[in-house]
């Protein structure tokens, strides 16, 4: 983060004693909290994140199996989280496509998530 030192050194400590409260101490263990930390960076798609906590990981005796198994878990929040969009409006989406029922058009002012 050295344009960040740089540019904003007030934020970049900031973030620094925030990672730091978090990464030390408390009540999980260090090789717990990266593992939580590589499955985190998984679902947040930063290759970056993911390479750094899997080094920190190793050095604090994960095995290639615990990492494995925290990306894993992310793999199914990721997947299953999307589950719910087979409910759209309250109503399952294959009674919506196969069915009589159709969804409510959304308001224009409100609009759709995507812009629409």
């Amino acid at each position: 983060m050295p344009f960040m030192n740089e540019i904003l050194p007030d934020t970049a400590e900031a973030f620094g004693k925030l990672r730091d409260s978090i990464f030390e101490g408390g009540e999980l263990d260090p090789k717990t909290k990266e593992l939580i930390a590589i499955a985190s960076s998984v679902l947040m798609r930063c290759q970056f994140c993911v390479d750094v906590h899997s080094q920190r990981a190793v050095a604090q005796g994960a095995s290639k199996k615990e990492i494995a198994e925290a990306i894993a878990v992310a793999m199914f929040i990721a997947g299953g989280s999307q589950l719910g969009w087979t409910n759209v409006y309250g109503e399952n989406v294959y009674d919506i496509i196969f069915g009589e029922k159709k969804p409510e058009e959304p308001e224009k002012e409100k609009g759709c998530c995507c812009g629409n």
